[in-house]
């Protein structure tokens, strides 16, 4: 009890907690990404995959309310450490210099929350189908394949073939790995594993692994506009 009274009740308690929250939503992130790339090798591929995990709710339930139970926590403990912080120092800086600081930390907070915003539209769109919210008029759930299973490919090739749609979830994955490139460098700092000799190397890393997140992420979307026009087609043999 004491324990999680530390946690919760602490400044570094939860440093510490939306370092490690933070570190299992990267985790989650790379898991995501290379599930859905599997649309670059073709419909059977990416609706099996989608069918392995709609048929195993054993799995994918309880892995979903523990990623609604990290996401909470993270953001909960940004806000707070961010009250906490605004609180502490009440009287701005006569001189604040903007540079001493990166844009991506400066903004934490901010593309923190329009990211859970994007999580949420993102889950109505392809999680729970909703049909008003993906602009095409078409009733995702119904989609099958030939085998009778969730016809993924299609549904996110029509998912993605509205422009606006396309736009807004490159611009949101922009955000999140703008989010990602000071968080994970600030995830060692918060847990004590970065040091002034391998500082630079963490810090050039972060952004470097939250920019190919953005390539691959981005990549998907740009894929299934392209498609579109022969959704008939060729993209769908």
């Amino acid at each position: 009890m004491k324990v999680i009274t530390n946690i919760f009740g602490s400044s570094l308690g939860k440093k510490y907690l939306m370092a490690s929250t933070g570190g299992l939503m990267v985790l989650f992130v790379l898991g995501h990404l290379a599930g859905n790339l599997q649309i670059f090798l073709g419909r059977e591929e990416i609706n099996r995959y989608g069918h392995f995990l709609q048929t195993n709710l054993e799995i994918i339930w309880p892995a979903r309310i523990l990623l609604l139970t990290v996401l909470g926590l993270h953001v909960w403990s940004a806000i707070k450490l961010s009250a906490e912080n605004k609180a502490a120092r009440p009287v701005a800086y006569a001189k604040w210099n903007p540079t001493a600081a990166s844009y991506a930390s400066r903004t934490m907070l901010m593309s923190g929350l329009i990211v859970f915003a994007f999580i949420a539209y993102h889950l109505m769109h392809y999680t729970f189908m909703v049909k008003g919210v993906n602009l095409t008029g078409t009733d995702f759930a119904v989609l099958t394949d030939p085998e009778g299973r969730h016809d993924i490919y299609t549904m996110m090739i029509k998912g993605f073939s509205n422009p606006a749609v396309s736009l807004f979830y490159i611009v949101a994955i922009g955000l999140l790995c703008l989010h990602l490139s000071h968080g994970m460098s600030a995830m060692f700092q918060s847990l004590g594993w970065k040091s002034p000799a391998y500082r630079p190397v963490l810090d050039r890393g972060a952004k470097i692994v939250a920019s190919l997140i953005f390539l691959g992420y981005a990549s998907i979307p740009v894929k299934c506009y392209l498609l579109a026009p022969g959704l008939t087609g060729a993209c769908c043999k």
